[in-house]
């Protein structure tokens, strides 16, 4: 039973990937594109996650604590770049 609902966050997921990257690719504008990437960003760490708690790996959280913050910092940067530029 558990198994089966990890497959199923991991198709929810899966779905959620797909719009967010069709968002990053349609997006109109700069801003559009950077809370795809950082939507993207947010359901790949819920992936590893899964994947973490499907094979019983702890290490994989500790690479997607460390994903998470090399994300947040890089959408800060850019959101700060298209605020004011450099």
């Amino acid at each position: 039973m558990v198994d089966l609902l990890i497959y199923l966050a991991a198709t929810i997921a899966g779905v959620a990937f797909l719009l967010a990257l069709w968002r990053f690719m349609a997006g109109p504008t700069a801003a559009d594109r950077v809370i795809a990437f950082d939507s993207l960003t947010i359901v790949s760490i819920t992936g590893i996650a899964l994947a973490a708690l499907a094979e019983g790996r702890g290490i994989y959280l500790d690479v997607a604590l460390v994903y998470a913050l090399l994300s947040f910092l890089g959408v800060i940067v850019v959101a700060r770049y298209i605020e004011r530029g450099f």
